[in-house]
């Protein structure tokens, strides 16, 4: 075989896996997301029944899609499913009072208070969990849940309802007929259900706390949190797979017809 005919052998194989792709793309996605977003459900579980190292690892690999803080996670098999800070105004008990009573939250904070130039607590003893602190927002990374608390996802409370949802969306683009009907989301449509109610949200409280401190801080209650995360992740379901099909099908018939030129089986 010469190098043209191996430049043809390799120009086959990259359209045939191409169109596979494009067949089966919403399959594979399906896959991918579904694991995407159930693996966080897993991990706490995992440290539930002591199989700490394989939790850890996944609470690890999920550490750069999230900020991981404790008071805005969702916790399996303890007391509570949220536990939100006292700033919240919560009828639950707050994330303060329910930590401080474990020695591994202890653990988590004795890790990163009193460390020169980083911390702003000299000790753990005078550490405040009340005070937004950057000692705070490392401990609360860090601090995974306790025995009496339960465990938390990998993703906070929002990201959880928006891959949630997301995948929820998708299984019911895969239903044949809506997959045939459906459109993509007027943009107007997305931005005040979709993109809104997470921007107000997220911001409002983000801009509550240094370096802005435009006003007193604040923290979402977390059916907020719950509430628009899904509204996210389904709009985004609804604006980005019709688009996905579209592009998907276009490819899917020019490399079929560029084979039936060649004489081949697409």
């Amino acid at each position: 075989m010469n190098a043209l005919d191996r430049r043809r052998q390799r120009a086959l194989r990259l359209n045939r896996w191409t169109l596979g792709l494009a067949r089966h793309w919403l399959k594979i996605a399906l896959v991918v997301v579904g694991i995407f977003a159930a693996l966080p459900w897993i991990a706490p579980t995992l440290m539930h029944f002591g199989l700490t190292g394989p939790a850890r690892a996944l609470y690890t690999v999920y550490s750069p899609f999230c900020h991981q803080f404790a008071f805005r996670s969702i916790f399996l098999y303890g007391d509570q499913t949220f536990y939100p800070r006292a700033v919240s105004g919560t009828t639950q008990l707050p994330f303060e009072v329910e930590a401080s009573a474990s020695a591994e939250w202890q653990a988590a904070v004795a890790n990163w208070v009193g460390i020169p130039g980083r911390s702003m607590f000299a000790s753990v003893e005078t550490f405040d969990p009340y005070v937004w602190s950057p000692d705070l927002q490392f401990a609360a990374r860090e601090f995974l849940g306790s025995e009496q608390m339960g465990y938390k996802t990998t993703l906070c409370a929002r990201d959880m309802a928006s891959y949630t949802m997301l995948f929820v969306g998708m299984l019911i683009y895969s239903i044949p007929v809506v997959r045939r009907r459906l459109r993509p989301a007027p943009v107007l449509l997305y931005i005040l259900l979709g993109l809104a109610p997470i921007g107000i949200d997220g911001m409002s409280q983000l801009l509550g706390y240094a370096p802005f401190n435009l006003w007193p801080p604040r923290e979402t209650d977390p059916i907020f949190r719950v509430v628009t995360g899904g509204l996210f992740g389904l709009m985004n379901a609804w604006l980005g797979l019709p688009y996905l099909e579209a592009s998907f099908k276009d490819t899917r018939q020019q490399i079929e017809i560029k084979l039936l030129r060649a004489g081949l089986t697409p």
